[in-house]
């Protein structure tokens, strides 16, 4: 079991090396013309019909002893300064792997030769992975919708109470609704009969005690004045 183990992880690096590899790709520089002071196209033009990934590596061809592939900074670059580089190529056939993106500034060896044009920018794409996960679904509250107010419950009006129409009676005689029988219904209380007047028995009484005493008052005094004469 070991061993079926040990050749099944063996069997498991060959393959990722195998693919590692065949998505490589290797460039030669220039083309036909290789890596030259005069080529039939300028070094970045070149460059700028290619897409340069990490792994991806670049082949130099030139005539060795006479020239070099020297890779330097930015500023080494702009002025084409072939001191302290950071790195020298000089086999005749070199080649560069590309081990990280970004940018990668190339010169000539020689000075003149860089000034008359023998010099490459290579820009290497960002690594992406092929394999692109979906992020997960964002667990945000659902805001809950307004709640409305629950509509009272009404109370249905209720029908208007019809009256039976009213008979018009005689004059001096309650009116009675219409279609019921006068006999059904029960008679008139009798009115009530006049209060006696209280006022008349003991006012005449008054009237008459008060004629009385002025008679004797009058017959006093008369009586009074003759004895006097």
């Amino acid at each position: 079991m070991g061993s079926l183990s040990f050749l099944g992880f063996l069997f498991g690096v060959l393959i990722m090396r195998s693919l590692s590899s065949s998505q490589a790709h290797k460039f030669l520089v220039g083309g036909k013309d290789g890596w030259e002071s005069n080529p039939s196209e300028n070094y970045n033009h070149w460059a700028e019909r290619n897409r340069f990934q990490v792994n991806d590596t670049l082949v130099f061809k030139y005539k060795k002893g006479s020239d070099s592939v020297l890779v330097v900074t930015k500023d080494q670059y702009n002025s084409c300064n072939t001191t302290s580089p950071k790195q020298s190529l000089t086999d005749g056939e070199s080649v560069f792997k590309f081990n990280r993106s970004g940018p990668f500034y190339f010169i000539s060896g020689t000075g003149d030769n860089c000034k008359k044009g023998q010099k490459l920018i290579i820009i290497v794409l960002t690594v992406r992975n092929k394999t692109h996960h979906a992020p997960p679904p964002s667990t945000a509250p659902v805001p809950k919708p307004p709640v409305s107010p629950s509509p009272t419950a009404e109370t249905p009006a209720s029908p208007p109470t019809t009256q039976p129409p009213v008979a018009k009676s005689p004059k001096g005689e309650s009116p009675q609704p219409a279609g019921v029988n006068p006999s059904d219904l029960d008679p008139p209380a009798p009115a009530p009969a006049p209060a006696p007047s209280k006022s008349s028995a003991p006012g005449f009484t008054g009237s008459v005690g008060l004629d009385l005493g002025i008679s004797i008052g009058v017959s006093l005094v008369l009586g009074s004045f003759v004895g006097m004469v």
